[in-house]
C-alpha cells in the first residue's frame, strides 16, 4: 500500500450516519491521550491530517481517511474525564454502534500507552475483539520516553496482563521517531491483502 495517498474522507457523529462499507477498513482506538492522531499522521507521511490537540477527547466523531484503496477509521478516544456523560455516552454509541455493523474489518489497531499499565478500559477493549473474533493487534504508543531497556520490560509486562492469545502482534511504536512503523505498516498491508 502506498501510505503517500492519504487523504481525509468524512466524519460521522452518530454510527447510523455511517455508509455502508465497502472497502477494507483498518480501525484504531484506544484511550483519550495514548497519540491516536500523532500515529496516524506518522503512519500516513502527513503532519497534520489527523488532528492532533494538547486537550485530550477532541477526537469526538469517527473519522474516515483514504489510504490507497482502504479505510483507516479513527475512533473517538475512550475513558476521557473532562467530558460530559451525554458525551460520554454519545462516543460509547458511536464505538459501540461502528463495531456492531456489518464491515469490512481487516485489522482493528489497539492503542495502549507503553508508560503505564494498561487500564481497565483498554482490557475491555481487548476482551470484546477477542470474543468478537475480530482481527486486532495491540500497538503501544510513545515508546521514545522509554529507554530501550524499559521499553522492551514494558512490552513484556504488557502481554502478560493483557494475556494475548499466541501470535496476537504486539509492536512498540514511537509517533516522535517513527519507531514500529515499519513493522505497523506490514501488518496493516497484509490484513488489507487478506480481505
Amino acid at each position: 500500500m502506498n501510505y503517500h495517498k492519504a487523504s481525509f474522507k468524512a466524519a460521522y457523529g452518530t454510527s447510523t450516519q455511517l455508509p455502508a462499507s465497502t472497502r477494507p477498513e483498518v480501525s484504531f482506538a484506544g484511550r483519550s491521550n495514548v497519540g491516536k492522531s500523532s500515529l496516524l499522521n506518522k503512519l500516513m507521511y502527513r503532519k497534520g491530517l489527523a488532528k492532533v490537540s494538547s486537550t485530550p477527547g477532541k477526537t469526538a466523531t469517527i473519522n474516515f481517511y483514504d489510504v490507497d484503496g482502504a479505510d483507516f477509521v479513527d475512533l473517538p478516544g475512550y475513558g476521557y474525564a473532562k467530558v460530559s456523560k451525554s458525551e460520554k455516552g454519545r462516543w460509547s454509541e458511536l464505538i459501540e454502534g461502528y463495531f456492531a455493523q456489518e464491515r469490512a474489518f481487516a485489522l482493528v489497531v489497539s492503542l495502549v500507552d507503553i508508560r503505564h499499565e494498561a487500564t481497565p478500559l483498554d482490557l475491555q477493549m481487548i476482551s470484546f475483539l477477542q470474543e468478537s473474533g475480530l482481527p486486532f493487534a495491540v500497538v503501544l504508543t510513545k515508546a521514545d520516553k522509554l529507554s530501550k531497556q524499559q521499553a522492551m520490560r514494558q512490552t513484556a509486562a504488557i502481554r502478560k496482563q493483557l494475556q494475548l492469545p499466541q501470535g496476537t502482534p504486539l509492536v512498540a511504536t514511537s509517533a516522535e521517531k517513527g519507531t514500529g512503523m515499519d513493522e505497523l505498516r506490514k501488518l496493516i498491508d497484509a490484513a488489507v491483502a487478506d480481505r
